[in-house]
């Protein structure tokens, strides 16, 4: 089972893992998202075990970046090639990808998913992903994955 000890960084898909996938557009093409606000008390959590988190977003949106500025973690958007950009990441702060959970929910992720010792996925990912993941979370996108994530490494499960 996942141990905090295992971990070192957290790496979120936003659409579909913060978000139950939907997207809401007004008139005049602004876009909105729900979040979980249990989410954010996860990150906290999260944070209080010395583990990083980023996004990593193939979407560019200010929403994703108002998100990220709220639970204050690092936002990586409009990334076509997510493998490189973690792997990059991970090179430039010396981390080992065994020691990398990645949360993903859509064929967009499974690269990333296979390269990580973590490969995460919500209860309503598409197969593909759950098929490779090590965790499938109970709770669906948006409706409190990274909380549980949380639970799971120790932080007060429910």
């Amino acid at each position: 089972m996942l141990n905090k000890k295992d971990i070192e960084l957290i790496v979120y898909d936003f659409d579909g893992v913060m978000t139950d996938n939907r997207v809401l557009v007004l008139e005049d093409g602004r876009e909105g998202v729900v979040v979980n606000r249990s989410d954010g008390l996860g990150v906290n959590i999260i944070k209080q075990m010395g583990i990083q988190q980023i996004i990593l977003s193939t979407e560019i949106n200010p929403v994703v970046t108002a998100r990220a500025r709220k639970i204050g973690i690092p936002v990586f958007q409009g990334i076509n090639d997510k493998v490189a950009t973690l792997v990059s990441y991970c090179e430039e702060l010396k981390m080992n990808l065994t020691k990398v959970a990645y949360v993903g929910n859509d064929i967009n992720d499974l690269e990333c998913m296979k390269l990580v010792g973590w490969p995460i996925a919500p209860a309503d990912a598409y197969s593909e992903v759950k098929n490779i993941a090590k965790i499938v979370t109970k709770a669906s996108g948006g409706f409190g994955v990274v909380r549980e994530i949380a639970g799971i490494l120790g932080g007060n499960e429910d």
